[in-house]
């Protein structure tokens, strides 16, 4: 079976994130890694030929594991998606594509913004592999994944990821958030997510740059 390891968190501090909300940010990482992996463990002995849609150990078993093992890939492109300061700018074609897909890149951040100030735990920015560039909100881990999508920029929205340095003032902590991304990361992503789709809508077709 194989088992998941944490990443290290690569920064202490970020601009407007302090070193203690990193912290504890991090220990609740290091739970989502401990509980998938010990589901895992279970499910090895579970007894599948008592497997129903009512109640059974399987079922509850299943269901937890997407929300623990989302709970781990969510954080882990989170921090990945940071740096203190920040870094780069969004690469030509990302930035032709949010024309495409919002109308503007100033559009872009007005909508991710609101994006951010109404999920309940996550803001997604990611290519849909049917569509185009969007924007997906999460209330929580295992709800409101859409498939073939490929996240782009994932903003953390639960209150232990800013209530320590921000309280309620969830806008603030938004505006820190755009001070920190690692543009690099983004438009790696982006890269790697146009050559997953080879047969992506004709939206995708390659520009002229």
């Amino acid at each position: 079976m194989s088992y998941f390891y944490p990443k290290p968190l690569r920064y202490q501090s970020l601009y407007g994130i302090s070193q203690l909300t990193l912290t504890e940010h991090y220990k609740i990482y290091l739970g989502y890694v401990e509980r998938t992996n010990e589901i895992r463990s279970l499910l090895l002995s579970a007894d599948r030929a008592k497997a129903n849609a009512t109640y059974s150990p399987y079922r509850e078993l299943k269901l937890e594991e997407t929300y623990s093992l989302n709970g781990i890939k969510l954080h882990e492109l989170y921090f990945e998606n940071l740096t203190p300061m920040g870094e780069g700018e969004p690469e030509q074609e990302l930035l032709l594509y949010l024309g495409r897909s919002f109308g503007s890149w100033e559009k872009w951040r007005e909508d991710f913004t609101a994006l951010g100030m109404s999920a309940r735990g996550w803001a997604i920015m990611a290519l849909d592999l049917d569509e185009k560039i969007r924007n997906f909100l999460q209330d929580a881990h295992n709800l409101g994944e859409i498939t073939r999508s490929l996240p782009l920029l994932v903003l953390d929205v639960y209150e232990h990821a800013y209530f320590l340095d921000y309280m309620t003032d969830r806008k603030g902590y938004i505006e820190a958030f755009f001070r920190n991304i690692h543009w690099g990361v983004v438009n790696r992503r982006f890269r790697q997510a146009l050559a997953a789709c080879n047969a992506c809508y004709p939206f995708f077709l390659p520009l002229d740059l």
